[in-house]
C-alpha cells in the first residue's frame, strides 16, 4: 500500500529476500506446539553457496574448458554472425585473468567463406576461360566483347531473381551460376556467330543482325527452355531434397532465360552498331590474329574430316548401334559394380569424433575415465592438433581436430582407419570412429525393426548384427538401444501404506526430495544475480540401498514418520535405458559405419540380409537415417529427371512439329551415362 501525507506520500514494501545463505539457517522448518520448541533449518541441514551438481564434463586435449555453441537465427549471415563472435572473442580475451582464454576450436563463418570463395574462383575462372575460347573460334575482339557483355548482365538479373526468390548468396546459388556460365554465354555464341556468317556473305550490320538472329530464333529458343524445362521439376521437389535444391535449380532456370532475352535482345543490337565491318573475316590477319587464323583453318579442316566419320556411321547404322548399347550397357554394369552410391559425397572438414557409450549403469567418473583414454589415444595420431571431449552419463564424444585437408598427406577416412585400430585396443565400453561429419554424426547405415515385444526384438536384431558384421565394409556396427540398466524398484505395500494414510504420490515425492532434488525458489544474491535454492539429502547420503531404506515417510494427519522399508520392498533389478519408438511400436536401429565400400553399397548387402528374416506378424523394418534420406531425396530426384525429360520432349514436338523426330534427339540422354560413369571412375566419387 501507501502512506499519503498532506504533501508526499510513501510506497510501502517488505523486504522479504534474504540477503545472504547464512540468513537461510534462521528459517523455521518446525514449531512444536507443546514447549513452544522450535527447529531452523542451519540445525538440520547444511546451507551453502555453490554450484549445482555435476551432470557432464567438457575437457580441451584433457584440460577442463566451458563449451560455448552458438547457432545464427534463419535471417542472420553465417559469416557475418561468426565474424563478430571473433571480434568479441578478441575483446573478451583481453580483459582475462592471466592462464584463463577464449579459443574458437571450430568456426562455420570461416567454413562457409571458403567454400563460397572456392565457388566464386570457380565462377571466375570459368567465365575468363569461356571468353577466351570464344575468341579463340570467333578471331574478333569486337565479337568477343560483345557476346561477352551477356556473362555480367545475365548474372546481374539472375540476382535480380535471387532477390525476389528470397534467398542469399550462398553455396547453392553460386554453384547454380558456376553451371550456368556457359550456357549462359551460350545462346550469344551461336546468335553472334551466325551474325557473322551473314556479314561473310555481303550483308550490311543491320541486316545481318536482323536475318541472322531471325534465322535460328526459334532453335536458340528450344535449346534454352529444355534446359530450363530440366531445372523447373528439380526446384518444385518435395521435401528435404525441395529445400536443398530449389535454389540452385530456380537460379539457373532464371540465369538462362535471361541470356536468352539478351542474345535476342542486345547482342543484335551492339552487332547491328558496333559489330566487325563487313570486309573483317576476309581481311590479312596480323600477330595473334593470324594465328588464330591459322587454328580456325586447322579446325575446319579436322572439321571436313569428321565428315567422314559421319559418312561411315551413315552407313554402318546397325554397327553403330550396336556399338552404341553395347557400350553403354558397359557403363551401367561397371557403374552397379564398381561405382556405388551415398546420400551425399565424402567430404573432409578437418575432424573425426569418437563416440563413445559406456554400460547404462556406470557412472559419470567411469565414463569420463573411458572417454578421455579414447582422446588420449587420439592425441598420439600425428595428424591430430586437439582434442574436444564432452562427458555425459552413459559415454560421450571426442572430436579430434586434424587440421584441414590442405595441410595434411592423409585424408580424414585415411585417419579414422588408424583412429579405429587403436579403439579396438580399449575395453570397457563401445567406440564408433566417425570420419565425415559434415553429413551429420551419425553412421550411414541404418536399418530399423519395430514390432510389439521387446525380447523378440532384441533377439532379431542381435541376429541381423551378426550377420551384417561379416558383410565387406560394414564397420562398427551397433545398437541405438542400450543394454537394460541397474535400478532399485521399490514395490509399496500399498494396505498398510494406506493404512498410515501414505499415497504412492507422497512417497515418490519424499524419493524426489531426498535423491533427485527439487527447486524451492530463487535467491538473488549482493551482485544482483539469481541463483536457484535446490533442496535434496546430503551427498554421503545417497550412495547405497540403506539410505533408501531409511527414507522417512510423513504419516498422513500426523507429525509422525516412518521409515520407506517398512512400507514397501525394495529390490534390485533391470530396466530400460531408454526406450524408442516408431508408429506406435518398439523400435530398435542396427546402424554401421562403411569402410572400403560406398554407403549405398553396404544399406544394400544389409537389406538383402533383413529380407532373408522370417518376421512373425506385426514385425518389420525400415531404413532409417541417411539411408532413408536417401531413398527419399534419389526418389525426387528420379520424378523431376522424368517430368523434365517428358517436358523437353514436348518443347522439340513443338520446335520439329513432329512426335517422331524429337526422338533422335532424345537418345542422345541415356548415351550420356558413358560419360557420366567415366568421370565418378576416374574421380573416384560415388
Amino acid at each position: 500500500g501507501k502512506v499519503r501525507g498532506e504533501i508526499t506520500e510513501q510506497s510501502i514494501r517488505l523486504v522479504g529476500r534474504l540477503a545472504s545463505p547464512a540468513e537461510f539457517e534462521q528459517i523455521v522448518v518446525k514449531r512444536n506446539s507443546a514447549n513452544n520448541q522450535i527447529v531452523r533449518l542451519g540445525q538440520v541441514a547444511t546451507i551453502s553457496d555453490g554450484f549445482a551438481e555435476l551432470s557432464g564434463y567438457s575437457l580441451r586435449s584433457g584440460n577442463p574448458n566451458v563449451s560455448i555453441s552458438m547457432t545464427r537465427s534463419r535471417t542472420a549471415s553465417t559469416v557475418a554472425v561468426a565474424k563478430k563472435v571473433r571480434e568479441l572473442v578478441k575483446e573478451i580475451n583481453a580483459t582475462l585473468p592471466a592462464g584463463s582464454k577464449l579459443e574458437i576450436t571450430r568456426d562455420g563463418g570461416k567454413e562457409a567463406q571458403n567454400s563460397l570463395n572456392n565457388v566464386t574462383d570457380s565462377l571466375m575462372f570459368g567465365a575468363l576461360l569461356t571468353i577466351f575460347v570464344v575468341y579463340l573460334f570467333l578471331n574478333s575482339w569486337r565479337s568477343t566483347l560483345i557476346t561477352a557483355l551477356s556473362l555480367p548482365t545475365s548474372a546481374i538479373a539472375a540476382f535480380i531473381a535471387i532477390w525476389l526468390c528470397g534467398f542469399s548468396l550462398n553455396f547453392m546459388t553460386l554453384l547454380g551460376l558456376s553451371l550456368a556460365i556457359g550456357v549462359l554465354i551460350d545462346d550469344a555464341i551461336v546468335v553472334r556467330e551466325n551474325i557473322v556468317r551473314h556479314l561473310a556473305m555481303g550483308k550490311n550490320r543491320k541486316q545481318a543482325a536482323q536475318e541472322g538472329t531471325s534465322e535460328i530464333g526459334l532453335a536458340v529458343a528450344a535449346t534454352t527452355f529444355s534446359i530450363i524445362s530440366v531445372f523447373i521439376p528439380v526446384a518444385f521437389m518435395p521435401g528435404v531434397s525441395g529445400e536443398w535444391f530449389r535454389p540452385f535449380a530456380l537460379t539457373v532456370a532464371s540465369s538462362v532465360l535471361v541470356s536468352l532475352i539478351i542474345s535476342f535482345t542486345l547482342d543484335p543490337m551492339m552487332s547491328a552498331y558496333w559489330g566487325d565491318p563487313p570486309d573483317y573475316h576476309h581481311q590479312k590477319k596480323t600477330g595473334i590474329g593470324a594465328l588464330l587464323d591459322r587454328f580456325n583453318h586447322w579446325f575446319d579442316a579436322q572439321a571436313n574430316r569428321y565428315e567422314g566419320v559421319i559418312a561411315w556411321a551413315l552407313h554402318h547404322r546397325v554397327w553403330m548401334a550396336i556399338i552404341s548399347i553395347a557400350t553403354l550397357v558397359l557403363a551401367i554394369a561397371v557403374q552397379a559394380k564398381f561405382g556405388g552410391s551415398s546420400f551425399l559425397p565424402v567430404s573432409d572438414i578437418g575432424l573425426i569424433s569418437i563416440d563413445v557409450r559406456t554400460p547404462s549403469s556406470a557412472s559419470l567418473e567411469f565414463s569420463k575415465l573411458k572417454v578421455e583414454k579414447a582422446a588420449e589415444l587420439a592425441r598420439t595420431i600425428p595428424e591430430t592438433i586437439a582434442t574436444n571431449s564432452v562427458v555425459r552419463a552413459g559415454g560421450g564424444r571426442v572430436y579430434v581436430d586434424i587440421d584441414k585437408s590442405d595441410k595434411r598427406k592423409r585424408s580424414a577416412a585415411e585417419i579414422a582407419v588408424d583412429v579405429r585400430k587403436l579403439m579396438k585396443g580399449l575395453v570397457g565400453a563401445e567406440y564408433v570412429v566417425l570420419d565425415d561429419l559434415n553429413n551429420g554424426a551419425s553412421k550411414p547405415v541404418q536399418i530399423q525393426f519395430s514390432g510389439p515385444d521387446a525380447r523378440k526384438l532384441n533377439a532379431i536384431t542381435d541376429d541381423f548384427m551378426a550377420k551384417l558384421r561379416k558383410v565387406p565394409g560394414a564397420v562398427d556396427v551397433g545398437l541405438s538401444e542400450q543394454e537394460p540398466k541397474d535400478e532399485l524398484q521399490i514395490e509399496l505395500q500399498r494396505g498398510l501404506a494406506n493404512s498410515l494414510g501414505i499415497s504412492v504420490t507422497d512417497a515418490a515425492q519424499a524419493l524426489r526430495v531426498a535423491f533427485a532434488g527439487v527447486e524451492v525458489g530463487d535467491w538473488v544474491d549482493p551482485t544482483g544475480e539469481t541463483r536457484d535454492v535446490s533442496v535434496r539429502l546430503d551427498p554421503q547420503d545417497r550412495v547405497n540401498l540403506e539410505n533408501i531404506e531409511r527414507l522417512p515417510i510423513a504419516v498422513g494427519g500426523s507429525n509422525q514418520m516412518v521409515p520407506l522399508n517398512q512400507i514397501a520392498t525394495i529390490s534390485m533389478g533391470k530396466g530400460p535405458a531408454q526406450i524408442q519408438h516408431s508408429d506406435g511400436k518398439r523400435m530398435i536401429s542396427v546402424s554401421a559405419n562403411a569402410q572400403g565400400r560406398s554407403a549405398g553399397e553396404v544399406t544394400a548387402d544389409a537389406l538383402a540380409i533383413a529380407k532373408e528374416i522370417q518376421f512373425p506378424p506385426g514385425y518389420g523394418l525400415e531404413l532409417g537415417g541417411a539411408s532413408r534420406s536417401q531413398k527419399e531425396v534419389f526418389g525426387d530426384m528420379a520424378s523431376a529427371l522424368v517430368m523434365g525429360i517428358a517436358l523437353m520432349y514436348l518443347i522439340l514436338v513443338i520446335q520439329f512439329g513432329s512426335f517422331s523426330a524429337p526422338i533422335a534427339v532424345m537418345l542422345s540422354l541415356p548415351l550420356s551415362l558413358i560419360g557420366v560413369v567415366l568421370s565418378l571412375l576416374m574421380t573416384h566419387n560415388t
